[in-house]
């Protein structure tokens, strides 16, 4: 058995391990990497990177069936699903390189391909390597949750994990779960030709903005989706070809293929964590505000820790780690200004607080600032009037703020900057925004805050009256 000795030992070759590896390599820390699959982790080959390549495949067959508002007239699109599948593995290997056990090893980092499980409270076993490391960082991830249904262990279902290796497009796609995953798969798959039910236990998207999420839903259902909320499967089983599946309503719903998207868990089971006094659970690896374990020598980060599972948080908990290891600096993660976006058509976006919990929090002391889409000049020129910015502020600064329509996901950024900068309205107002672009609504949000303020101040009056005096 080899023993290998090292700073830093990173479990997990997804986004936020390979984030902490890299970087503390290139500062001169002897780094360990484990990973048992596929580096790149979930993002790269079963999560973001395949998803929103079949998201802009599905894009590309609606547009060419929507052009006769421009004066174009409109196809019905052949969609050859074969090489759709070949556009999200072509994606993959273009950026494959960036996260291979090549390009780190020359960054400095050993790679171990093999899994690792804790033996001691600080030492793993991995294949035939023992490593003994001051400081371990678990970012194993997490892997999709398969809920405990009467009948799922006798017929073939999908996850995300193996979804985007069908090489023919679903006749009838039944969609168990409505959150992001789900629904972005769901809209993808019904623009590409198929039929798609979505079934959810409670709400779409409960996580997110109400008022968001019934504009989406009003484009969902227009796509042709049939969303089935409140809807809990009781039963599932192969009927003929097909797969009947049974709410608890009483309802039965049959399709060909079955996507289950019903949530995510962590993946510790190879990790044998009793071993190394780490605190967890089914849900998730018990951190601090400084994503240390029970264990003073163990970091956890990213979904693993069960706390917004975003491939940008395991990158943002990197950070927090590298400062700690690296330069010694305590330095506590935040939560309040990490963003999510459901890549759905229109999209949705969110940073902060909603407006339910801002007024939760703050009562009436809360301003909501809302302005339309279908106020902004470049979305009337594209057709894409849809949606609005929806900004809640406190004491002259943005707490949190809702996005739905197109490019939600870029639009929001400002916002993110904002918060975790902690500016005020007013710094938005000043900046000055190329026209004509949909970046203008941030703006106009600010201005629209700003406004009554002004005209309504009787000081400020008084103050331009007496100016004009001169």
């Amino acid at each position: 058995m080899d023993k290998i000795y090292s700073d830093i030992c990173v479990i997990g070759g997804g986004s936020g391990g390979l984030s902490v590896a890299s970087a503390a390599a290139q500062l001169g820390l002897n780094v360990v990497l484990i990973e048992g699959n596929k580096m790149g982790g979930d993002c790269l080959n079963y999560g973001c990177i395949p998803s929103k390549s079949l998201i802009s495949a599905s894009k590309s067959a609606y547009v060419q069936t929507k052009g006769e508002a421009f004066g174009i007239t409109s196809i019905n699109p052949k969609v050859e699903f074969a090489k759709v599948k070949e556009h999200i593995l072509k994606v993959i290997k273009t950026i494959e390189p960036h996260d291979s056990v090549e390009r780190f090893e020359k960054l400095g980092v050993k790679v171990i391909e093999s899994y690792g499980k804790f033996i001691s409270n600080n030492e793993v076993l991995a294949g035939n390597k023992l490593i003994k490391a001051r400081r371990f960082v678990i970012a194993t991830g997490s892997e999709p949750f398969i809920p405990k249904i009467n009948g799922i262990d006798k017929v073939k279902y999908y996850t995300n994990k193996n979804i985007f290796e069908i090489s023919e497009c679903p006749k009838h796609l039944i969609v168990i779960g409505g959150g992001p995953i789900g629904i972005e798969i769901a809209q993808a798959y019904v623009r590409l030709g198929a039929q798609v039910t979505v079934l959810e236990a409670k709400s779409i998207l409960e996580k997110d903005d109400p008022e968001s999420v019934k504009i989406l839903v009003g484009q969902l259902k227009k796509d042709g989706i049939k969303i089935l909320e409140n809807s809990e499967v009781v039963y599932i089983e192969n009927d003929d070809k097909n797969i009947k599946v049974k709410t608890s309503d009483g309802s039965i719903y049959k399709g060909s293929h079955l996507l289950i998207a019903a949530g995510r868990e962590p993946n510790i089971k190879y990790l044998d964590l009793v071993h190394a006094n780490v605190d967890h659970s089914k849900r998730n690896i018990k951190v601090d505000a400084f994503l240390k374990t029970s264990n003073k020598r163990v970091f956890a980060i990213g979904d693993v820790t069960g706390e917004r599972q975003f491939t940008h948080t395991a990158e943002y908990h990197a950070g927090i780690i590298i400062r700690s290891a690296a330069f010694g600096l305590k330095f506590k993660q935040k939560k309040h200004h990490i963003p999510w976006t459901t890549y759905s058509d229109p999209e949705i976006s969110q940073v902060g607080l909603t407006e339910a919990q801002a007024y939760e929090k703050y009562g009436k002391k809360i301003s909501v600032v809302k302005v339309n889409y279908s106020d902004n000049d470049r979305a009337i020129t594209e057709l894409e009037t849809i949606g609005f910015v929806k900004v809640m502020v406190f004491k002259g600064r943005p707490i949190g703020a809702s996005i739905v329509g197109k490019n939600a996901g870029e639009i929001i950024q400002i916002w993110c900057l904002a918060i975790s900068s902690k500016l005020k309205m007013s710094a938005i107002s000043f900046m000055v925004s190329p026209y004509p672009t949909l970046g203008e609504l941030n703006k106009r949000v600010s201005n629209a805050y700003l406004a009554p303020k002004l005209i309504n101040s009787v000081i400020i009056k008084r103050f331009v009256r007496f100016i004009q005096k001169f």
